[in-house]
C-alpha cells in the first residue's frame, strides 16, 4: 500500500465542450457562481457545481445545487457565534451556578468546551473536503452509511421544528415585562420577521446574524466590565467582594436532590453539563450552509478555529466574572417568572444597586430567543432541503426561489411556528426546559454523528493509502479528536436525564424531553436501513480521493486582502 494516492484522475474544463456518450466526465453546465450575478439580473440561479470534473467521480458528488453562495467568512463566522451565544448563557446559566456553584459551572463547561474544540475540528475538515448543503446529513451518506443520513437528517429537522415555537413562546412571555398586549401579537410578529429574513438572499440572513451577534458581544462585554467593577468595589455604597462568594457560600454548590452530600454536588455538576450542551449548541451551523458558502474550503476553517476560540474564551470569562458576584445560593437563581428575573446578570445587578439592567437583559434575551429561532430556521430548511436531494424527502423540498434560497423547505419548516399559539398556557420556563432537554439531545447526536463521519474519514484514508497532507484542510490531533467527540458526546446523551431515575423525581415529561430524540433516531435508522436495504459504505469504497481530486482540480482564489482601516478590522476581528 502506497502512503501517496495516485495523482488525480485527468480532467476536462467544461468550457471546452464534449458529449456525454463520449466522455467519462460528467457533464453538467457552468453556470453563474457569484451572488452578485443574481442580484443583477434577478433571475439567474447559482449552480454550485465544479467546472472541473476530473473522470470517474461519481455524479452523487457534483450534484446540482441550485443556492446562492452568498456567505463570506465573516458571515459563517457571525452565524455560529450568534447561534452559540443565546439564552442557554443569558438564562441557563443561573440554574448552571445555583446547583454546581462558580467552580462546578467553570469545570463543566469547560469539559463541554473540549467536545465543542473536538466538533468543530471534525466539522471544519469534513467541510472543507466536500462541502455540501446540509453539511454532516449528506456527508454522513457519502462517508458512513445512507441510512445514517436519514436518520440524522430528520433528527435534525426535527428539533430545529420544535425549537421554532418554544423560542417564541419564550419571547412572548418575556415581553410581557413591558406590555400587556396579547402574547399571540408578539409570536405573529416573530412568524412574520423570521420568513422574511430567510425567504429572500441568504447575505440577507448573513448580515441580520452579524448584527445580532455583535449585540451580544458588546452586552458580554459590557456584562463583563461591570462584574469586575462591582467585584473591586468601584460602585459607590458596595464593598470589595473579591472572592469572597467563593468561599461562602462556597466554590461548589449545595447539589441537586442530595443537598449538601458529595453526591448531590456531583448530581448537581452533571447537571451543568446538559446546559452547557444546549448553550454551546450551535457552532455547527457554521458548516449547514457550506453550499452556500464563498471558498468554503478555505473560509469554513478559518471560521471553525476561530468561533471556537471566541464562544469558549466569552463563555468562560462571563461565567467567571458571574460567579464572582452572585452567590450560589440567592434564592432568585431558580425563579420560574419565564423573563430575564432569573438571569444571574440581572441578579448582580439588583444586589448592586442598578435598576437599568432587567430591561437591557430581557431586551438582550428576546433578540437572542429571536436569533436562535432564526438559526433553527436555516438549519431546519437547509436540513430538508439536503434530503430532499438525496431522495429522502419529497422532491418539492428541493424547489429554489429566484432568490436562490430552498422557498419550499423554508415554508414547511416555518408553518410549525404556528404550534407557539398552542404553547401560550405552558408558559416560558416550561418551554424553555423542554427545548433546552430536546435541543441538547439533538446537538449531541449531531455531534456523535460528525465524530463518527471523521473517524471513518481516517479509516479510510489508511485503507486507501492517503496521508493527511493531501486533504484540503488537515485538522490536528485527528482521530483523537473524533473519538473524543463521539464518546464524550455519548456519555452525556446516555446520562443526560438521569435526575428522572433519582427517588421522586419520576417525570413523563422530563424522561420523553430527555430520551425521545435517542428513540427517534434509533427508529429512523432502523426503519429506514430495512425498508432501503441499506450498507454500511466499505473502507475501500469511500470516496475521500474523489473529494480530493475536485478540490485539486477547483482551487479556490486567495483573499484580497484589505487595507487601512477595514483590513486593521479584519486581522483583529475575522483572522
Amino acid at each position: 500500500m502506497t502512503s501517496e494516492i495516485q495523482p488525480a484522475a485527468p480532467f476536462r474544463s467544461l468550457s471546452d465542450g464534449y458529449d456525454e456518450k463520449k466522455s467519462d466526465v460528467v457533464d453538467v453546465e457552468p453556470v453563474v457562481t457569484e451572488v452578485d450575478d443574481l442580484e443583477r439580473n434577478g433571475k439567474t440561479h447559482s449552480h454550485y457545481i465544479y467546472e472541473n470534473v476530473p473522470e470517474g467521480i461519481d455524479p452523487r458528488l457534483i450534484r446540482e445545487e441550485r443556492v446562492v453562495r452568498g456567505l463570506s467568512e465573516r458571515h459563517i463566522q457571525m452565524i455560529a457565534l450568534a447561534g452559540a451565544i443565546g439564552t442557554g448563557l443569558f438564562l441557563g446559566s443561573g440554574k448552571s451556578i445555583r446547583r454546581a456553584g462558580p467552580a462546578g459551572t467553570l469545570i463543566g463547561y469547560s469539559a463541554v468546551g473540549v467536545l465543542v474544540m473536538s466538533v468543530t475540528m471534525c466539522l471544519a475538515e469534513l467541510s472543507a473536503l466536500a462541502p455540501v448543503s446540509g453539511a454532516f446529513v449528506r456527508q454522513s451518506e457519502f462517508f458512513v452509511d445512507r441510512a445514517l443520513s436519514f436518520a440524522i437528517g430528520w433528527s435534525t429537522w426535527y428539533g430545529s421544528a420544535v425549537s421554532l415555537p418554544s423560542e417564541w413562546t419564550a419571547v412572548a412571555v418575556i415581553m410581557t415585562y413591558w406590555t400587556d398586549l396579547n402574547a399571540g401579537i408578539w409570536i405573529a410578529v416573530c412568524i412574520v420577521v423570521t420568513f422574511a429574513t430567510n425567504i429572500f438572499f441568504v447575505r440577507v440572513f448573513g448580515e441580520v446574524e452579524l448584527a445580532c451577534a455583535m449585540l451580544k458581544v458588546a452586552l458580554i462585554v459590557g456584562l463583563v466590565l461591570f462584574g469586575l467593577i462591582y467585584d473591586l468595589g468601584g460602585i459607590h455604597g458596595q464593598e470589595r467582594l473579591g472572592f469572597h462568594y467563593w468561599r461562602d457560600p462556597g466554590a461548589f454548590g449545595q447539589g441537586y436532590q442530595y443537598i449538601g452530600t458529595a453526591s448531590g454536588r456531583f448530581c448537581g455538576f452533571w447537571l451543568t453539563l446538559i446546559n452547557a450542551v444546549y448553550a454551546f449548541s450551535g457552532v455547527e451551523t457554521l458548516a449547514i450552509a457550506a453550499a452556500e458558502t464563498k471558498n468554503p474550503r478555505r473560509n469554513i476553517p478559518r471560521a471553525a478555529k476561530n468561533v471556537f476560540i471566541r464562544v469558549f474564551g466569552l463563555y468562560m470569562v462571563t461565567l467567571f466574572v458571574v460567579g464572582l458576584v452572585v452567590p450560589s445560593n440567592d434564592p432568585h437563581l431558580l425563579t420560574s417568572t419565564g423573563t430575564a428575573a432569573s438571569s444571574p446578570f440581572v441578579i448582580a445587578a439588583q444586589r448592586a444597586g442598578v435598576k437599568v439592567w432587567p430591561s437591557i437583559i430581557n431586551a438582550v434575551v428576546i433578540t437572542s430567543a429571536w436569533s436562535s429561532g432564526n438559526h433553527a430556521m436555516l438549519t431546519g430548511s437547509r436540513t430538508l432541503y439536503s434530503l430532499s436531494l438525496e431522495g429522502m424527502a419529497p422532491k418539492t423540498f428541493a424547489k429554489i426561489s429566484r432568490y436562490g434560497v430552498p422557498w419550499t423547505a423554508i415554508l414547511f419548516t416555518g408553518s410549525f411556528q404556528l404550534l407557539a399559539f398552542m404553547s401560550l398556557s405552558k408558559g416560558a420556563e416550561t418551554a424553555f426546559n423542554w427545548l433546552t432537554n430536546i435541543n441538547s439531545s439533538v446537538t449531541l447526536t449531531i455531534w456523535i454523528v460528525i465524530g463518527l463521519c471523521s473517524i471513518r474519514v481516517r479509516s479510510a484514508m489508511k485503507v486507501q493509502g492517503i496521508v493527511p497532507s493531501r486533504l484540503p484542510w488537515a485538522a490536528p490531533l485527528m482521530p483523537y479528536l473524533a473519538h473524543i467527540t463521539v464518546w464524550g458526546s455519548l456519555l452525556v446523551l446516555i446520562t443526560g436525564g438521569f435526575y428522572s431515575f433519582l427517588p421522586g423525581n419520576w417525570s413523563v415529561a422530563d424522561f420523553f424531553s430527555s430520551y425521545f430524540s435517542i428513540m427517534f433516531f434509533v427508529v429512523l435508522y432502523f426503519g429506514y436501513k430495512i425498508y432501503g436495504k441499506t450498507k454500511i459504505v466499505p473502507l475501500s469504497e469511500v470516496p475521500v480521493g474523489q473529494w480530493i481530486a475536485l478540490a485539486d482540480a477547483n482551487p479556490e482564489p486567495e483573499p484580497t486582502p484589505k487595507k487601512g482601516w477595514k483590513g486593521w478590522f479584519a486581522r483583529i476581528w475575522w483572522d
